[in-house]
């Protein structure tokens, strides 16, 4: 069985515990995908460098950059050792659901987590990004609520007769 596991900040510790109910004692091909999101060749966003001061900008965004990768790195690592068996770890730039998508691709299960409103049921519980990767995935979806899952009162009402 191969296993691809979208690792968010804030979702994933629920997707690797479900990817190891998933997998059980069966043995597994477990893929962590982390993305970290950017426009390849953009520019900094426009106001960033008046926070900066003047001559700082680079600098500045090489810092972020970096400490944007660290972290990202961290949290693969900590999937992994919460994973409990050996897992590739992908940490990818770009569009992410372009990237998850992609990743996707072979696999028999992709798993990820509610990151929208998670105060209630509904479509505004997922993301524009997991929603197209919902829509687009070429394999099986496992969708987690990252925590408690809202009760069904958290349902609109149907709407009124005409």
């Amino acid at each position: 069985m191969k296993i691809v596991i979208w690792v968010r900040e804030g979702t994933w510790p629920a997707c690797v515990d479900a990817a190891r109910e998933l997998a059980g004692s069966e043995s597994a091909e477990v893929t962590l995908i982390c993305v970290r999101e950017s426009s390849p060749g953009g520019p900094p966003d426009p106001g960033f460098g008046s926070l900066m001061g003047r001559g700082r900008r680079r600098k500045a965004t090489e810092e972020i950059d970096q400490l944007s990768q660290d972290a990202a790195e961290t949290m693969l690592r900590r999937a992994q050792e919460r994973l409990g068996q050996e897992a590739t770890a992908r940490l990818e730039t770009g569009f992410p659901e372009r990237v998850v998508t992609a990743a996707a691709d072979g696999a028999d299960y992709l798993i990820l987590g509610r990151d929208g409103d998670r105060r209630r049921l509904g479509p505004q519980s997922l993301g524009k990004h997991t929603r197209f990767v919902v829509d687009h995935a070429p394999c099986r979806v496992l969708l987690i609520w990252p925590d408690r899952v809202p009760d069904l009162g958290s349902i609109p009402p149907p709407p009124p007769d005409r």
